[in-house]
């Protein structure tokens, strides 16, 4: 997401290369620029009409300090303005309640179903609540069995009634059910359409007016562009929703949706949504994204994705095993399902400053870890605790069971080996990388 935008407004920025002040000149040029990737990102015209008129008003009247060069100045001031125009600041989610009711809504195919369960997940492993799914999709039974095969795989019970056709009943005992259980989240995952129509609005309508829900989310598929903006201000205006949700940021999606929606519709973006892991999910925050937008990554997202898989115990006999060259296999296999567990390699490398940039053509394949789980789950459990054990007619039996060749699972092994090493050294050095020969040691 963002790449085509992140290069173009990158050449804006050149213009000012070299200049040695903020110009009226310079800065129409630059602008003129911006307001055309911003367009061809397919944000709404008047947003980038208005954030071009934003960004010179406050250019023009900038006081550039000597230290900083103005194309640096034109970038922080973008940046500004592009987490203005986003929100401003992250807008946590209402769920004082007994229980709590969050409404989705949206269009068919817009991710309400998985992005729902993703919801849920996120109450429970980070807000420590206990949730109940609740499947108000009453004309489309696979959004049902989805719903409960999601429920499942999250461990959050699922409410389903097969027999009712009316999303309003349904809601009602889902709420009866919720006290039973103990549940104190309720989100409702409701109906959509193709398109917007006079019956789906008066249904999710009554419904809201019925449940009187702590938030009413609206769902949207960012692929879409203007047509996901024109969407939300339609759903807007029947609803009066509390935020947006956006999914699909994963996708072949220029951005204009994310940077249009808060300026036309006037409520917050919520959460994003990437990929059909439940972990694929986040807290939106305008400053990161501005970020990302401009090309300077989202270090702190990343970092947060890895706390979360932290574990402060593991760690610690993790480092003892390092120490004493003790790691094996299965801590190697431990450390790949942890990556795994953050999201998707290439959103993962999206977040790094710069490497986005140098690897934009490298084809980054999620499953690039598959061949190296297949060898190691291959092995024995003796093989994985000592890989002196492989020798070349066990190797040969490895490659046959884990459908590789002979020289796949040499070079693993090898890659593995020389880890180990290193691993082991930069522990002794407490945390500094070896002195290499002919190699001088930096502080």
């Amino acid at each position: 997401m963002f790449e085509n935008l992140s290069e173009r407004l990158e050449r804006s920025f050149k213009i000012l290369k070299g200049q040695g002040r903020i110009t009226e000149i310079n800065v129409a040029e630059t602008l003129k620029d911006v307001r055309k990737a911003l367009l061809d990102a397919d944000v709404n015209y008047k947003v980038a009409k208005q954030f071009t008129d934003e960004v010179k008003n406050k250019a023009i009247g900038a006081q550039v300090l000597t230290a900083v060069r103005p194309q640096e100045m034109m970038v922080k001031i973008v940046h500004d303005e592009l987490t203005t125009l986003m929100g401003g600041e992250s807008v946590d989610i209402n769920t004082k309640g007994n229980p709590a009711i969050i409404l989705m809504s949206g269009l068919q195919g817009s991710g309400k179903t998985t992005f729902s369960s993703k919801l849920a997940n996120f109450l429970k492993q980070k807000k420590g609540k206990n949730p109940l799914l609740v499947a108000c999709d009453v004309y489309r039974p696979a959004a049902i069995e989805q719903l409960k095969v999601l429920g499942e795989q999250i461990n959050v019970p699922v409410y389903a009634n097969l027999d009712c056709k009316n999303p309003i009943d349904i809601a009602k005992e889902a709420l009866a059910e919720a006290k039973r259980k103990a549940c104190d989240v309720i989100i409702v995952d409701t109906a959509g359409r193709l398109a917007i129509d006079e019956a789906m609005m008066n249904e999710i309508a009554s419904l809201k007016e019925t449940l009187k829900p702590q938030e009413t989310l609206f769902v949207v598929d960012a692929m879409t562009g203007q047509d996901a903006v024109n969407t939300a201000k339609e759903f807007n205006d029947r609803l009066n929703f509390d935020g947006v949700i956006l999914t699909k940021l994963d996708g072949d999606t220029r951005g204009g949706a994310a940077l249009s929606i808060r300026s036309v519709v006037n409520k917050p973006i919520k959460f994003v949504g990437r990929g059909e892991k439940m972990e694929d999910f986040d807290v939106f925050h305008p400053s990161r994204m501005a970020d990302r937008i401009l090309g300077m990554g989202d270090i702190v997202t990343l970092v947060e994705k890895a706390q979360d898989q932290y574990n402060e115990e593991e760690a610690r006999k993790l480092q003892k095993k390092i120490a004493k060259n003790q790691f094996d296999f299965n801590d190697f296999l431990d450390q790949i399902g942890q990556i795994k567990k953050m999201g998707s390699i290439k959103d993962l490398v999206s977040m790094m400053p710069g490497v986005n940039k140098a690897m934009k053509n490298v084809d980054i394949d999620d499953n690039a870890f598959k061949s190296i789980e297949a060898i190691i789950q291959s092995m024995t459990p003796a093989e994985r605790s000592n890989p002196a054990l492989l020798n070349t007619s066990r190797r040969n039996r490895i490659a046959k069971g884990s459908g590789t060749n002979i020289s796949e699972v040499n070079s693993l092994i090898k890659r593995f080996e020389e880890m180990r090493k290193m691993m082991q050294m930069v522990s002794k050095n407490k945390g500094k990388l070896p002195k290499m020969p002919g190699m001088p040691r930096f502080k």
